[in-house]
């Protein structure tokens, strides 16, 4: 085999591997955004498929895994090369963590009564829309190479925080009303801190990515927002 062919060989499995990348955050994306939906409209008949697409989500998961393994092998990747296959593993264990609290987040709609307060929603739809945002942005950066736009993104994360915060306070100020909603409220609670968790995982994609780039790790600690203690 000649040292061309070789090369392109070589640049074709690299590119394969950021293209499985990007299809599974498309995949993670689609499936954050409709469990958030079928919360927001207690839609209990989309569960089923929420949970199917985390198989898939999975299914990348190992699929990387592969290529990764017969990129370090075969191949000896140095340098630039090297942080992609670094950065596209620990990118895909943060979409496979993201793609579980959806699916746990999928599960805590049976309980929930059909007619939620709308504050309670309101507040929810706020900061599902964020981390929503925060992980399209994220796997755009990825997509185009960005540092400022990743780096942003890791900045966002204050933001994320304090909108959890207002979330929290929304649900549990409603069950100091009337304990008897103590039960749908603690799912609700639960939905709130997996967003938040979310989050967390689309700004470590943000450090990867900004790794990959730059081949250096951010400096500081990631910007924090109010918090509830647990």
């Amino acid at each position: 085999m000649s040292n061309e062919h070789t090369v392109k060989s070589y640049e074709e499995e690299l590119q394969h591997l950021t293209d499985s990348v990007i299809k599974m955050g498309s995949l993670t994306e689609t499936q954050l955004v409709d469990s958030m939906d079928a919360i927001i409209k207690v839609d209990k008949d989309s569960i089923d498929k929420i949970i199917k697409s985390d198989e898939e989500i999975n299914k990348f998961r190992s699929k990387i895994d592969t290529q990764i393994m017969t990129l370090l092998v075969k191949r000896a990747p140095m340098a630039i090369d090297l942080r992609e296959t670094i950065s596209s593993l620990k990118i895909s264990q943060d979409l496979e963590r993201i793609g579980d609290l959806s699916k746990s987040n999928a599960k805590k709609i049976k309980p929930l009564p059909l007619d939620l307060p709308e504050e309670l929603l309101s507040n929810l739809k706020r900061l599902g829309d964020l981390v929503i945002k925060q992980l399209n942005d994220v796997i755009d950066s990825y997509v185009n190479k960005n540092f400022d736009k990743a780096k942003d993104v890791w900045e966002k994360d204050e933001q994320v925080d304090d909108l959890t915060y207002i979330a929290m306070e929304s649900v549990i100020e409603f069950l100091s009303k009337d304990k008897k909603n103590l039960d749908f409220s603690t799912h609700l609670i639960f939905a709130t801190k997996n967003l938040e968790r979310a989050g967390d995982h689309i700004t470590n994609i943000a450090e990867s990515i900004c790794y990959l780039i730059k081949g250096e790790y951010l400096k500081g600690n990631r910007p924090k927002g109010k918090v509830i203690q647990e």
